[in-house]
């Protein structure tokens, strides 16, 4: 099956479906080379197998990979950029 079957059978034009696809696959990449740095296999993991169209990718990005554990209250902080 090619791309423009799979826009047709979505009922969407090919090229809309190649810039979604390669939209997820720059955040996708970008999100899990951040979680593999950090060495949080967890994030890692869930960020490989759940597709949300770079939506948890740019959250993860910017929310939850800036988040420090305090390791008392399990809880995460923000923390400060300097």
């Amino acid at each position: 099956m090619v791309a423009s079957d799979i826009a047709s059978l979505l009922g969407i034009n090919p090229y809309l479906l190649f810039v979604i696809v390669v939209w997820t696959l720059v955040w996708k990449a970008f999100s899990l080379w951040k979680s593999a740095r950090k060495n949080q296999p967890v994030w890692f993991i869930v960020l490989l197998l759940v597709n949300t169209l770079g939506i948890l990718e740019m959250l993860y990005i910017y929310i939850f990979s800036e988040m420090k554990i305090d390791d008392k209250k399990g809880r995460g902080k923000k923390r400060r950029s300097k």
